[in-house]
């Protein structure tokens, strides 16, 4: 529990400010996508050398880039946009893991793949998720300025720096960084989870970057401690709990939020004018 709590804190402070900027960039799904394009490495690193931290963790990151390479060369020379390309290489991507973890593993094997096993870190994967997600906030750190504009005006970034490929495929190499990072601790499936849910229940909350991105890390850390205490006491998986009470987080700021459903549709009272 305590290696849990720790690996959900190294997350919350490095996948989560890059779910801040996947939403802000209007590409959530991606995250969805490129989380299962991580798959079939993880699986050949499996295949080869077993339940192997450093194989799996080199194939992943291999496999990711490998699929947003090639995304971005076939929206390049075809007529298909980058959402069509993407959602084809992720799909042959989960059939294809899924496929080379059933052909020498187990059931058991399989779900550790998909789902995680966060009770199940030891001391390597707490030091690999802690170093990405130093790596992670270093590279934000350097990047920030020009990840702001491209979220928000990418030509005008085009037209007065050439930051703009820098920082483009760098945020997507943080994007497949972190995706892995979250893999061992969440599984493929819902490593996306506390990157996404958490910031986009803060979106409901803050309004400036900042608080938004600080709202967003203590939603992904307070949904960390609160799904391994459900786990604990309910006996259920802690990976699914976490990513639920994310879930949860994400509902009630839906609703109780300034800009969420139920606060939208209350009357405002205006001021009376002299």
């Amino acid at each position: 529990m305590r290696r849990a709590l720790a690996g959900c804190l190294a997350l919350a402070l490095g996948a989560t400010p890059v779910g801040v900027f996947l939403l802000l960039r209007r590409m959530s799904l991606m995250g969805d996508a490129m989380s299962h394009a991580i798959l079939p490495g993880a699986a050949l690193g499996y295949l080869a050398f077993g339940l192997s931290l450093g194989a799996m963790t080199i194939g992943g990151i291999v496999a990711g880039i490998v699929v947003v390479l090639a995304a971005g060369l076939v929206t390049r020379a075809s007529v298909l946009k980058e959402d069509a390309s993407l959602a084809a290489f992720y799909l042959l991507s989960l059939a294809a893991g899924v496929m080379i973890v059933s052909l020498r593993g187990r059931n058991l094997d399989l779900l550790h793949v998909l789902f995680g096993s966060v009770l199940a870190l030891d001391d390597g994967s707490l030091l690999l998720i802690a170093s990405i997600a130093s790596v992670t906030l270093f590279c934000l750190a350097v990047l920030f300025r020009p990840l702001v504009m491209e979220c928000f005006d990418p030509a005008f970034l085009r037209g007065v720096s050439r930051w703009s490929p820098v920082a483009h495929y760098g945020f997507l190499m943080l994007v497949v960084l972190n995706l892995v990072s979250g893999f061992h601790a969440l599984g493929t499936l819902m490593a996306v989870g506390i990157m996404i849910l958490p910031s986009a229940a803060a979106r409901l909350w803050a309004r400036g970057l900042p608080a938004l991105l600080l709202l967003a890390v203590l939603f992904a850390f307070g949904s960390g401690v609160a799904g391994l205490l459900l786990s604990f006491h309910a006996d259920v998986p802690a990976g699914p709990a976490i990513v639920l009470v994310c879930g949860l987080v994400y509902f009630v700021s839906l609703l109780a939020a300034p800009g969420g459903l139920l606060v939208a549709r209350l009357p405002v009272r205006h001021h009376l004018e002299s």
